[in-house]
C-alpha cells in the first residue's frame, strides 16, 4: 500500500506556529491477510509475522532537519540533522473493534536515542466502507533523542539569549487522535485525521518550549492510498 498526504504541523516540535508539509504512506501486509487499520501516526511497517489477531515486523520513521534560520524561535541554537529511526512495531486486536499499538526505534543521524510509541484505537464502521477511529496516545524518549531538540548547551544560550538547559529523557508527551475514512474501491482509500500531543517533563519545560514555544501540539491531516497485490519469485 502507497499513498501520499498533507499535514498541518506545528513548524517544530514545541512550536506555537504550524505549516503544511507532505507525508508519504507505505505498508506491506501478506498476500491473502486481511486488510488492517492504519493510523496516521503508524510507521512505515512490514507485517512479517501475521497470526490471527496479532502482527509484528520492521518499522521505519524519517525525521526532517532542523534548520535554524527558518524560525526566529531557533535562532542560535544550531541545526539538527536529518534523523533515521528504524525498529519494530506489534499490534493485537483483542477484539475487531479495538487495536492496541506499540513501536520502538532507534535512531541514527540526527538523534541516536530511542523512541517508543504507545497507541489505542477504538474502530466504528458507520456506515459501509465508512469508518471513524480514536483513541490515547503516549511517547516515551531517551535523553538522547530529547537532548538534540529541546537541551540548550552553554555556546546556544549565549547566541539564542535562552537559559542553559539540560534535557533529559522520559515522558516525551500524552495525546489523543482521531481518523475518519473511506474506502472508495478494494484498491483506494482517503481519509483525513486530528492529532492533539500534551509535550510533558523536560520537553515541556525546555526554555525553547516555556518562552518561544507551546508544550500544546495539534496536527491536521488529510490522505489518499492505493493498494496492490506484487509477488517475489
Amino acid at each position: 500500500m502507497v499513498g501520499i498526504g498533507g499535514e498541518y504541523t506545528p513548524d517544530f516540535v514545541g512550536s506555537k506556529s504550524s505549516k503544511f508539509v507532505p507525508i508519504p504512506i507505505f505498508a506491506i501486509r501478506r498476500a491473502g491477510s486481511i486488510d488492517q487499520f492504519r493510523g496516521p501516526r503508524d510507521s512505515a511497517s512490514i507485517a512479517l509475522l501475521d497470526v490471527g489477531n496479532f502482527h509484528a515486523g520492521p518499522a521505519f520513521k524519517y525525521v526532517s532537519s532542523r534548520k535554524s534560520d527558518k524560525y526566529s524561535e531557533l535562532t542560535g541554537l544550531g541545526n539538527v540533522d536529518a534523523a533515521y529511526e528504524l525498529g519494530g512495531f506489534v499490534e493485537y486486536y483483542p477484539v475487531d473493534w479495538l487495536r492496541l499499538r506499540s513501536e520502538l526505534r532507534q535512531g541514527f543521524g540526527g538523534h541516536t536515542g530511542t523512541v517508543a510509541d504507545v497507541s489505542a484505537d477504538v474502530i466504528v464502521p458507520l456506515i459501509q466502507r465508512l469508518t471513524i477511529s480514536a483513541g490515547p496516545r503516549f511517547t516515551w524518549k531517551s535523553t538522547n533523542a530529547t537532548a538534540p531538540y529541546f537541551g540548550v548547551d552553554a555556546a546556544q544560550a549565549l547566541a539564542s539569549g535562552l537559559p542553559m538547559y539540560d534535557a533529559r529523557g522520559g515522558a516525551h508527551s500524552v495525546g489523543f487522535g482521531s481518523q475518519i475514512s473511506y474506502r472508495i474501491n478494494p484498491q483506494w482509500e482517503v481519509h483525513a485525521y486530528v492529532e492533539y500531543e500534551k509535550l510533558l517533563g523536560d520537553v515541556a519545560d525546555s526554555p525553547l518550549v516555556k518562552l518561544r514555544g507551546s508544550s500544546n501540539q495539534t496536527t491536521v491531516g488529510l490522505g489518499a492510498s492505493y493498494s496492490f497485490d506484487f509477488r517475489i519469485r
